[in-house]
């Protein structure tokens, strides 16, 4: 379904060029959910946006390949670019304000995603966005498609984004952390949805957060991200349960669920650093307690993991 290869990905800045993605690789099959995860500034979404070409100036993928269903999207003029995305790719914005327009009713912003791409009639159209309102568990969808943004909770409102992104059941979807404002019920529930849209549609999905709970019962795969690399991947069972990356133990061990009572919560010595100043060698080795002169030089990505020193 999807093969990104090599790919790196640019901004340049007043203190140099920041790599915000820099020579990632992986590949994502039919019906597979795939857990990006890693701190803020780590390129996660960055990433995403590089994929369907929505990353603007200063921006700009300098090299590698994105193959999608076998057809490369680096270099694809805009016009083919924006007759896949909506119909055959689709994105989910962790604001769903980013999609929904404040002023338009749910009904013509559902209408015209679906004249985008398709010639139905107007009742087709409508017919196909109450299904969708009603796959995403929105109760009372004629009522609900009459009303404007400001009259759903934020909950509600995610929701509606994820039927419009569903609308032409794209066979790609990229989520960038749509749940994170949510309460923990809400985003129990959106879960729950996503996975059985991806089970009834065969769709793909790439899921992309900073939580470790939520890839841990959701991702069939992870990939985790630190200075616009990826350090670890692998089935998610295999990344949380024996991590290899001192970086990926070291996110494990400052879960909060996961620390001992009475004992200080673990948490990872300094700071991410800046992709405009990366340090040579490993990116985490001034923060790695396994760091030493070897970590000096890249580590190849070997076997699932870009470690010198992995752990097992």
């Amino acid at each position: 379904m999807l093969e990104i290869e090599n790919l790196v990905t640019e901004f340049a800045t007043r203190d140099g060029i920041a790599r915000a993605v820099n020579d990632v690789s992986f590949e994502l099959k039919p019906k597979e959910i795939l857990g990006v995860v890693g701190e803020s500034g780590s390129g996660k979404s960055v990433l995403g946006y590089s994929m369907i070409g929505l990353v603007d100036p200063p921006g700009r993928v300098v090299s590698g390949s994105v193959r999608f269903e076998g057809r490369e999207l680096i270099g694809l003029p805009e016009e083919e670019m924006r007759a896949l995305r909506g119909k055959r790719i689709a994105m989910i914005f962790q604001d769903p304000m980013m999609t929904l327009n404040p002023v338009l009713s749910i009904e013509t912003q559902m209408v015209e995603t679906v004249f985008a791409h398709e010639s139905f009639d107007r009742a087709k159209a409508r017919k196909i966005c109450l299904e969708n309102l009603e796959l995403v568990g929105i109760a009372s969808p004629e009522r609900r498609l009459k009303q404007y943004p400001h009259e759903f909770s934020g909950g509600m409102r995610q929701r509606v984004a994820i039927a419009i992104a569903l609308l032409h059941r794209p066979a790609l979807i990229i989520a960038d952390e749509p749940t994170t404002a949510l309460d923990v019920t809400v985003q129990g529930q959106i879960l729950y949805e996503m996975q059985r849209l991806v089970r009834e549609t065969g769709a793909a999905l790439v899921w992309i957060t900073h939580d470790l709970s939520v890839v841990a019962g959701f991702a069939d795969s992870v990939a985790v991200m630190y200075a616009g690399r990826i350090v670890e991947n692998g089935r998610t069972e295999d990344v949380l349960h024996s991590p290899r990356h001192p970086y990926t133990r070291s996110l494990l061990d400052s879960v909060p669920a996961n620390n001992i009572g009475q004992v200080r919560l673990r948490q990872i010595p300094g700071m991410t650093p800046s992709l405009a100043r990366l340090p040579a060698g490993c990116s985490f080795r001034e923060r790695c307690g396994h760091a030493d002169a070897q970590c000096s030089s890249m580590p190849e990505m070997k076997t699932s993991v870009r470690c010198h020193h992995p752990l097992c």
